[in-house]
């Protein structure tokens, strides 16, 4: 992946997810999982395949669904 859009496993993804605000709800279908922030009832499906990258079109939807640009996710996960 290119240096701007970042290759992500679950397991980083998920820390940013949590240190925006949203919390694990359930388990979706397979080895998907729902996360959801209350205050403003936004949830996003994160794919838990273990080590496995997140392809580079299902980490765009759920930067999407965090509410967020990829200059702005970026941002975030130097932070965690």
């Amino acid at each position: 992946m290119s240096k701007q859009f970042p290759a992500l496993n679950h397991k980083q993804m998920a820390k940013v997810a949590k240190h925006l605000g949203f919390h694990f709800e359930r388990i979706g279908k397979g080895s998907h999982e729902i996360w959801r922030r209350n205050y403003d009832s936004r949830y996003t499906t994160i794919p838990n395949y273990g080590h496995k990258i997140i392809t580079r079109k299902t980490t765009k939807a759920i930067i999407a669904d965090l509410g967020m640009t990829i200059k702005e996710f970026n941002k975030i996960l130097k932070e965690v």
